[in-house]
């Protein structure tokens, strides 16, 4: 079995300058910033449980924690408190080569003096493996990677997928328990960036491990991801399915940060009228669907003032609705993509064309609104007041 365990982990860089006297206001800015007497914190409390053979991605932007808590589980960051296990081994003091674990890295570090063969035979000499089981290993892993016809290059010889392709080749002829990955895509270019994604998928279906994924891209973690586990400045904000996260984030951070576009955000009111709910927004009523109706009514929720979220794509075009004016048009093949100015915010409408032409100029004057069943209510602290 290969489930892996978080208990609380938590890591902490200590303190290496001298302390300074502290200034009026900086205590506010220390809390900020999570500098607290023991060192800078880069990961809080972070609880988790992943399944064996789960396809975990944990993603957020630059600083958030992720490849902290990567590095944590491969042995290569020490744990400042909390426990992890990888099967029912507490693996807090085990060395990295004692895990069974293979880690990929972003910049393939690979050794540049040694062939493809040699690069992902490495691991397997290390262990004294017969020969014969090396070069089968080696080159099962070729065939289902399609390296077979690299394995006698240098890796200064081969693409940055080859390359790529490679690294994880050397992780999986090992078959390890867990295997982690930490940013594997993001030195290719888009193409190959899908092109790889789609292999990765493929790999997951033919090797049987655990796969830990860290990303800052959002399509990866929804492509790729069973779960996925979103984080912000070494917090866990949710964890969940892709549709999950997509359908409910949890907070403006998740709503903000899932989706492409990113969702639309309106200074809205939440009102209950009638036993029934609505959002009122640039002099528009919107009744909420029933599902939403219930989830509301069950946690007791007064009206008040919200921000309310609408993805660009459950925005559309009407006679009377919110006014706005068009700012910028972009032509992307089936749909256009309108940037609008409505109650003073940039919103992103999605337009689909169905092979029409579509003419949108600039300061053109559109009216928006939406259904009830796509509108998304945050209170005024960002918390989505269904959940």
């Amino acid at each position: 079995m290969a489930e892996v365990k978080l208990v609380n982990l938590k890591k902490v860089y200590p303190n290496t300058e001298k302390k300074k006297k502290a200034k009026k206001g900086e205590e506010e800015k220390k809390i900020n910033l999570q500098i607290t007497d023991e060192g800078v914190v880069a990961v809080q409390e972070f609880n988790l449980d992943i399944k064996d053979q789960e396809f975990i991605v944990l993603v957020g932007p630059s600083g958030c924690g992720k490849s902290t808590t990567l590095r944590m589980i491969a042995g290569l960051e020490e744990i400042s408190s909390g426990e992890l296990y990888i099967g029912d081994k507490l693996m807090n003091d085990v060395e990295p080569k004692d895990r069974d674990i293979a880690m990929v890295f972003q910049n393939y570090a690979l050794y540049p003096h040694m062939t493809v063969y040699e690069n992902m035979a490495f691991s397997l000499k290390l262990k004294k493996t017969p020969k014969d089981i090396i070069d089968q290993k080696v080159r099962e892993a070729a065939e289902i990677l399609d390296i077979t016809q690299y394995l006698d290059r240098k890796p200064k010889a081969l693409s940055g997928g080859q390359r790529q392709r490679v690294a994880i080749g050397r992780a999986i002829v090992r078959a390890p328990q867990v295997m982690l990955m930490d940013e594997p895509l993001s030195n290719l270019d888009a193409k190959l960036r899908n092109e790889m994604r789609a292999e990765i998928i493929k790999l997951r279906q033919r090797i049987n491990t655990t796969f830990v994924y860290v990303t800052h891209d959002q399509t990866e973690a929804m492509t790729l991801g069973d779960r996925i586990v979103i984080m912000k400045d070494g917090f866990i904000q949710q964890i969940g399915t892709p549709q999950e996260v997509f359908d409910h984030p949890a907070n403006l951070f998740v709503a903000g940060f899932i989706g492409t576009p990113q969702m639309n955000f309106f200074d809205a009111k939440l009102v209950k009228k009638d036993g029934k709910y609505a959002v009122e927004a640039g002099g528009i009523t919107v009744e909420l669907s029933e599902d939403k109706q219930a989830r509301l009514a069950a946690n007791n929720v007064e009206a008040q003032d919200i921000t309310l979220g609408v993805r660009p794509d459950h925005i559309v075009l009407c006679e009377n609705g919110i006014r706005g004016r068009v700012d910028v048009s972009e032509l992307m093949g089936s749909s256009v993509h309108l940037h609008i100015s409505a109650e003073g915010k940039d919103i992103i409408v999605i337009v689909p064309t169905n092979g029409a032409a579509a003419s949108f100029p600039m300061g053109s004057e559109v009216n928006l609104t939406f259904g009830g069943n796509v509108a998304h209510v945050f209170d005024k602290d960002g918390k989505n007041l269904e959940w």
